[in-house]
């Protein structure tokens, strides 16, 4: 039978048993431990060790959740204290529950990141209460290897669900089967093979990619229709478009004529697909991007553009040869491989990091005048 309250008192004519009754009563329930964990990052990417003062191994900031508080507010209490920071909680990357161990108390942590922080707000760091001596910056790997095994592994899978915009569901530090992020890929695999996975955690440990559409538009002099946005990297330009709402329905060529009519405030259609361009870096989901042809805009249309407030600071209309300092070595292949389609009326292109499929990687010489291989 499941637990539940204590029969209301003789005394009360009421069918329930009082408020004050009720919460002495789950007061009073046996529970896990629920603590609080912050994955604090710097803006190289380096994962902020700390050492107690009062243990030998080293360990991630946070601490046990008290009396009435939340996780977040417990995190944000323990990141004051430990090291005089008090910066916004971020979201939430792993849940770990741990069996019972020394203590007898199982445990509950919920692993949120934290920053990543600015030079200031890393240099201001001090250890005010004295429970913590030291604190080391160090890479992910070094982070791994320093880390005591049972906290090692949920750095790991936090750090991959931070990648992959996801989150890791854990016991004892392990990936569960169907956990989103954190799961080995061989595993998973196994797993798969071996009907192990019902629907639901089949598709949650399934590899994700995020989609986005895009239009290149060219003027009558044929330069290339670009817009600087507003956050990023400063100078960084793209071609108008964004991210697909697929959850809402949304396929690529609506989502091309909807982000144009947002952010340049022109109702276009889209014209011919002219490619598709697929691109991955390790560690995160793949990116998809549909290209589209938007044609040419004359003086009148461009006179037109007003760009979305708070999102675009400036247009302009670049020749393809001044495309290199402006835009990301992949899309400026993108857009001269799609120019060269719709020029060439051939497509749509199947492109890899804005490469047609198939293409060979191109080499490049190290300061030792050694080939590596180039970026994809």
């Amino acid at each position: 039978m499941p637990d539940r309250p204590p029969e209301r008192p003789a005394d009360r004519p009421s069918g329930h048993p009082s408020p004050d009754v009720v919460r002495a009563y789950y007061a009073a329930r046996p529970s896990p431990l629920v603590a609080a964990t912050g994955i604090v990052l710097d803006r190289a990417g380096r994962v902020l060790v700390l050492t107690p003062s009062y243990k030998a191994d080293p360990e991630l900031p946070g601490g046990t959740v008290e009396d009435t508080e939340t996780p977040e507010e417990g995190l944000a209490r323990e990141l004051k204290e430990e090291l005089d920071l008090s910066v916004p909680v971020g979201r939430l990357l792993a849940v770990d529950s741990r069996r019972p161990g020394a203590l007898g108390r199982s445990l509950i942590a919920h692993v949120h990141l934290v920053g990543p922080l600015s030079p200031e707000q890393a240099a201001a760091l001090s250890f005010a209460d004295g429970e913590v001596s030291a604190a080391r910056w160090l890479p992910p790997e070094e982070a791994y290897a320093a880390l005591p095994a049972r906290i090692a592994p949920r750095l790991r899978a936090a750090l991959d669900a931070l990648h992959a915009g996801s989150l890791a569901h854990l016991v004892d530090g392990v990936a569960q089967p169907g956990s989103p992020a954190g799961l080995d890929p061989v595993r998973r695999t196994a797993l798969e093979h071996a009907g192990s996975l019902d629907a639901a955690s089949h598709r949650a440990a399934r590899p994700k990619a995020l989609t986005a559409a895009s239009v290149l538009f060219t003027d009558s002099a044929g330069g290339i229709l670009l817009v600087e946005p507003s956050y990023g990297r400063p100078g960084r330009w793209n071609l108008p478009g964004g991210g697909i709402d697929s959850d809402l329905g949304e396929n690529p060529r609506a989502a091309a004529r909807r982000e144009v009519q947002e952010e340049l405030g022109l109702d276009l259609e889209p014209g011919r697909l002219l490619g598709v361009n697929w691109a991955h870096k390790p560690g995160y989901p793949a990116r998809i991007r549909f290209l589209y042809d938007g044609g040419v805009l004359d003086g009148a249309t461009l006179a037109r553009i007003r760009l979305a407030p708070f999102e675009l600071l400036r247009w302009r209309a670049v020749p393809a040869a001044e495309l290199r300092p402006l835009v990301k070595p992949s899309l400026r292949r993108q857009i001269e491989a799609c120019l060269r389609a719709r020029a060439e009326g051939t497509g749509p292109l199947e492109l890899h990091a804005g490469r047609p499929a198939g293409a060979p990687l191109r080499r490049k010489k190290d300061a030792r005048g050694k080939a590596d291989k180039g970026k994809r």
